[in-house]
């Protein structure tokens, strides 16, 4: 149900008769299909298997059940109803779960961690698990995890008078460390001192930015890097991003996401790829983004009506889809670092390459992005080509992600301390009206400044509270109680596309 797990009992009930399988309980075309799968594997490992007529009942009956995880249970309960001999009282203690090959075989199934955060939850002793699903249940502390491999070994798991094996473990804080070594790193590109110092304040606030510049410019290079300045993910950020790529079925085989997700959607996609949805809701790209970035190339190339989908998400950080039967929230609390040309050939503004636009191909163009999704970006930054000579030097590297990472780390400890009695906000950009109030009091000469600011460049009044909390987190990385009149300049500067040259007006 949405990223959380529902318990399912699974009932069999056998009684004589001509042959006859029914499955009750709301059951989708996979559970329908899982008894022919069953009965074959029960037969192909010379398991006990129903003559007569058979019941299997998924309680509660008034939810729909989906996927194939309902195999190993309603096979085990097969074996029982048929004269086999289980320990009843050990599987009542355990989940279990698992998808049924035709030799026997258990195959993995998506959504696991949720339904071991679950048996937890429930004071279960453990869960039954695929083998390959082991290292996913097993990010669950304080949980018993057992992997099968076949039908068989899971008979033997619940005989009676057998000894449990040892539990499947891993070392996660080992697995943490590995997860910090990044395939990236800010000293890999050559100037743009000024992009690399808006994504520095971008990460110590969380706020969005938006990279305008011509092709080649470094935009993309510069975004993928964004992560490897960001906090670590902390334990728990981990166990919730890692059930939602659980539930969209995208683990690998660590089966834990333990760096910050960075989602790069291509521009063709649909507002149900990526906002979620689907007859049976999925959370989408934006879900899959939660703790991490999202990064839209060639923003003016999406769909307006897939931005327009993402504008309450970027406010309220979870996204609800409704549907007749049902509905499902997803976390979507994300930053969002777009890309884009200045205009349609690119070179608007460009120092060398003469653009070959119109002004109203230029005002076509930039107006595909909506006024109020533009307000929602606090950063607007101009990326600049890097001149040959900066790209030819030799000996000199920039500077690396470890040390501007150790100043987004402290100005977000800054942030932490500070709205430590603020439920459900984490960082400046996250700050509400009354919040902004309080934190981001401004003195004679910062309020000459904005007034100024806003007369000149027709700001709204969400344009207005972003350049504050942008102002905030300038000053946080600082080192400064107050927001000084540099601080807002700095900010202000980031605004560049409610600039009148930069109008789509």
């Amino acid at each position: 149900m949405g990223i959380d797990a529902l318990p399912v009992e699974v009932e069999t009930h056998t009684e004589p008769g001509l042959p006859k399988f029914n499955v009750v309980g709301l059951p989708d075309g996979a559970v329908r299909e899982s008894l022919d799968r069953i009965l074959a594997a029960l037969k192909n490992t010379g398991l006990p298997r129903p003559r007569g007529r058979l019941t299997v009942n998924l309680a509660p009956a008034d939810v729909r059940k989906e996927g194939a995880a309902f195999d190993l249970p309603i096979a085990l309960g097969m074996v029982e109803a048929c004269g086999g001999v289980l320990d009843r009282e050990r599987l009542e203690r355990f989940f279990i779960l698992g998808e049924l090959a035709l030799d026997g075989k258990v195959r993995p199934v998506r959504g696991v961690l949720p339904m071991a955060m679950r048996a937890r939850a429930e004071g279960m002793q453990g869960v039954l698990v695929p083998r390959d699903n082991a290292s996913e249940a097993a990010v669950v502390e304080g949980l018993a995890v057992y992997p099968v491999e076949d039908i068989r070994e899971a008979v033997r798991f619940f005989s009676p008078g057998s000894d449990l094996p040892p539990p499947f473990e891993r070392d996660l804080a080992a697995l943490f460390e590995e997860a910090r070594q990044y395939p990236f790193d800010f000293s890999d590109v050559r100037g743009q001192e000024n992009v690399k110092r808006a994504l520095e304040v971008a990460a110590a606030g969380g706020h969005n930015a938006l990279l305008v510049g011509p092709p080649g410019s470094g935009k993309t290079m510069l975004a993928r890097r964004l992560p490897t300045i960001l906090p670590p993910l902390t334990p728990d950020e981990a166990l919730e991003t890692t059930k939602i790529h659980s539930v969209g079925g995208k683990l690998d085989a660590r089966g834990l996401v333990a760096t910050r997700p960075f989602r790069a959607p291509h521009h063709t996609i649909s507002d149900a790829g990526l906002c979620g949805g689907g007859v049976h809701p999925m959370p989408g790209e934006i879900s899959l983004a939660h703790n991490g970035v999202l990064f839209l190339d060639e923003l003016p190339e999406f769909k307006r009506q897939v931005l327009e989908v993402m504008r309450q998400p970027l406010e309220e950080g979870h996204i609800t889809i409704s549907r007749a039967r049902s509905s499902a929230e997803y976390p979507a609390r994300f930053m969002l670092v777009a890309s884009m040309n200045p205009c349609p050939c690119g070179y608007l503004n460009d120092p060398v390459r003469q653009c070959v636009c119109a002004p109203p191909q230029v005002q076509r163009y930039l107006a595909r992005i909506s006024g109020p999704l533009l307000d929602r970006i606090d950063l607007h930054v101009e990326v600049t080509p890097v001149p040959f000579e900066e790209l030819s030097r030799r000996g000199q590297t920039a500077e690396p992600s470890a040390s501007v990472r150790e100043r987004v780390v402290a100005a977000r400890q800054v942030q932490a301390h500070r709205f430590a009695e603020a439920k459900g906000v984490y960082c400046n950009a996250q700050m509400h009206s009354r919040l902004v109030r309080k934190y981001c009091d401004l003195d004679e000469a910062g309020r000459g400044l904005m007034k100024m600011a806003i007369h000149r460049l027709g700001l709204s009044a969400r344009a207005y509270d972003r350049i504050l909390k942008v102002g905030r987190t300038i000053a946080d990385l600082a080192g400064s109680a107050a927001i000084r009149p540099e601080h807002l300049s700095e900010a202000i500067q980031y605004r560049s596309l409610d600039r009148d040259s930069w109008s789509a007006q």
